[in-house]
C-alpha cells in the first residue's frame, strides 16, 4: 500500500493512530506501530517528564516509526518541545495553535511534521507554514473540534482540491470501507482515534471503553462551543451542561461548571457521572474492546475487500 504518506512516515499502511487525550500512552503507539500502522503518543495529558517515560518506552516497544501529538496550546510547550528533540522523535503532529511557531525549528531537527486542521483556511496555512502534511478533521470526530462544523466528507474534497501536500482525513473513520471511501475523496492516509479508545492497550478506564461500546446513534453531541467546542458522550455530566444553556449561562458560568479535569476524571478514571467522555459519532459503529493489532488489520482487511467489490460494479 505504498504511497505519499507511507513514504513520508516509512510505514507499512496509510493507517494513524490519533493522538487522543487520556488513552494514546506508548502502549497503544507501540502496538499500532508494531502492526504496520503510525503510532501517536498523545501528549495532551502529560507532564513533560511523563511525557519522556512514555517515548522512552515506546523506544523500547517498538523499533518502528511512531510519532508524538502535541496541542500548542500546551502550558509548557517549550519544555516539551525540547524532550521531543532530545529525546529523537522523528515525526510530531501539532495541532491547536498556529503551525508557524514550531515547523521550522522541529524540521530544522530532523523531525516531521503534520499540523491537524478542521477547513481549507487552515489547511492553506499550513501549508504555506511548511508543514510536510495536514489532518483535515471533520466535526464527527471525538475530543475538541472546529466552530465550522464542516463534515469529513465535505472537508476532505475541498481541502485536496486547494492543497499539493500529503492530505490525512480524520473524523468519523473507524472501518476499512470508511478509510476507502476517504481516499476516493482525496485522501492519502486515515487517522483514526475513536475505534482505538477501545483497544485492550488505550490506556483509557475500562468503564469509559465499556460505555464507549454500548453507545449508539445520537449519543455523542458538540457542547461548549462558547469555550473550545467538543463532542462529548452523553451522561450525567453532559445533562448538566444541558440544563444550564435552558438558563442562557455566561462564558464564565460554563467555566464554573467544567472546572478543572473533567476529562481525566472521565476518561481516564471512569467517572461516568462527573467526568467528560469525549469521544466521536463513530462510536455507534463499535463493538468490542479488542487488541489494536487486530482493530488495524480488520480495517485493512474489510479496505482490500471493498476495494474489490468497488472494482467490479
Amino acid at each position: 500500500m505504498a504511497n505519499k504518506i507511507t513514504q513520508l512516515f516509512n510505514i507499512k499502511y496509510p493507517l494513524i493512530q490519533a493522538g487522543m487525550i487520556w488513552a494514546s500512552g506508548w502502549r497503544l503507539a507501540s502496538a499500532v506501530s508494531n502492526a504496520g500502522g503510525l503510532g501517536i503518543i498523545g501528549a495532551g495529558s502529560m507532564y513533560p517528564e511523563v511525557l519522556r517515560e512514555h517515548i522512552q518506552k515506546c523506544k523500547k516497544a517498538t523499533g518502528k516509526p511512531f510519532a508524538v501529538n502535541v496541542p500548542m496550546l500546551y502550558p509548557n510547550i517549550e519544555e516539551i518541545m525540547q524532550i521531543i528533540i532530545k529525546e529523537d522523535v522523528r515525526i510530531v503532529f501539532t495541532s491547536a495553535g498556529n503551525p508557524k511557531t514550531w515547523t521550522s525549528h522541529l524540521q530544522e531537527n530532523g523531525i516531521k511534521v503534520v499540523h491537524v486542521v478542521s477547513s481549507v483556511k487552515f489547511a492553506l496555512k499550513a501549508e504555506q507554514a511548511g508543514v510536510d502534511a495536514v489532518v483535515a478533521e471533520g466535526f464527527e470526530a471525538g475530543g475538541h473540534n472546529g466552530r465550522d462544523e464542516t463534515t469529513t466528507f465535505t472537508l476532505i474534497p475541498m481541502v485536496r482540491e486547494k492543497i499539493n501536500i500529503p492530505l490525512i482525513a480524520a473524523g468519523g473513520i473507524a472501518t476499512g470501507r470508511g478509510m476507502l471511501a476517504a481516499m476516493v475523496l482525496g485522501a492519502d492516509a486515515v487517522q483514526v482515534g475513536s475505534r482505538f479508545v477501545a483497544s485492550d492497550e488505550a490506556s483509557s478506564h475500562q468503564n469509559f471503553k465499556e460505555m464507549v461500546v454500548k453507545a449508539g446513534e445520537g449519543d455523542t453531541i458538540l457542547t461548549l462551543k462558547e469555550l473550545a467546542p467538543v463532542r462529548l458522550l452523553k451522561n450525567p455530566f453532559f445533562e448538566q451542561i444541558s440544563e444550564l444553556y435552558t438558563k442562557n449561562p455566561s462564558k464564565e458560568d460554563l467555566i464554573k461548571l467544567l472546572g478543572r479535569a473533567r476529562a481525566k476524571k472521565g476518561m481516564f478514571e471512569g467517572d461516568l457521572e462527573e467526568g467528560e467522555l469525549e469521544i466521536g459519532q463513530i462510536a455507534g459503529l463499535i463493538h468490542d474492546i479488542k487488541p489494536a493489532a487486530i482493530i488495524l488489520q480488520d480495517m485493512i482487511n474489510e479496505f482490500e475487500q471493498a476495494k474489490a467489490e468497488v472494482a467490479l460494479l
